[in-house]
């Protein structure tokens, strides 16, 4: 009876903190098959209540998250794009990105690490939750992942236009929700390209 008890607990718990997802997004290149999708604070809210019952993983580049910023609260970093300081994108005067060959090895072998399974919600946030973020779900269709949610505001949130300053993301997201992070990176969290 206390089994059941608990089991039913959890259950509601989960329930409630998913309860409060934020909704789909009208542009289709943001959206996945699962259909979940859930701002900074909603994520934070349901790793808080859940902990490790809830993998959430950083898909940005560690790079990225050194100059931008990190939050230890996600389990892992396991960028779905890494920088190739080869060559530029041609569509913008940036560094090209590619795509990490072992993006999803890398989401499953951290469920496994933890000893849990693909029935475990995962949970992905990029930088502002739109070219990364779905993109990122979708290269985990196919795998067995019952629950995969994107944060859709992501790490530094939206721009906000009206700024005279200029069109700095300083709407939503998790840094400016007030949720916690920092420039400090934690080595056992950041991922590390293998040596060649």
């Amino acid at each position: 009876m206390k089994k059941t008890l608990a089991a039913l607990a959890a259950g509601f718990s989960l329930l409630a903190s998913t309860a409060l997802a934020a909704p789909e997004p009208a542009d289709p290149k943001k959206q996945t098959a699962w259909h979940l999708y859930l701002t900074a604070k909603e994520a934070f809210d349901m790793k808080q209540a859940e902990g490790a019952k809830v993998l959430f993983i950083d898909v940005r580049e560690p790079v990225e998250m050194m100059f931008a910023g990190f939050t230890d609260v996600v389990d892992v970093n396991v960028p779905f794009l890494l920088v190739d300081p080869t060559k530029f994108n041609p569509s913008k005067p940036v560094l090209a990105m590619e795509p990490n060959p072992a993006f999803r090895d890398g989401v499953l072998k951290a469920l496994e690490a933890r000893g849990l399974d693909t029935s475990t919600p995962v949970l992905l946030m990029c930088r502002s939750g739109g070219e990364r973020g779905a993109p990122s779900a979708r290269a985990l269709e196919g795998t067995g992942l019952e629950k995969v949610y994107v944060v859709v505001d992501g790490f530094e949130g939206d721009s906000d236009k009206s700024n005279p300053k200029g069109p700095w993301r300083t709407v939503n997201g998790w840094k400016n929700s007030g949720l916690p992070w920092s420039y400090d990176l934690n080595p056992a969290k950041v991922y590390l390209r293998p040596a060649p």
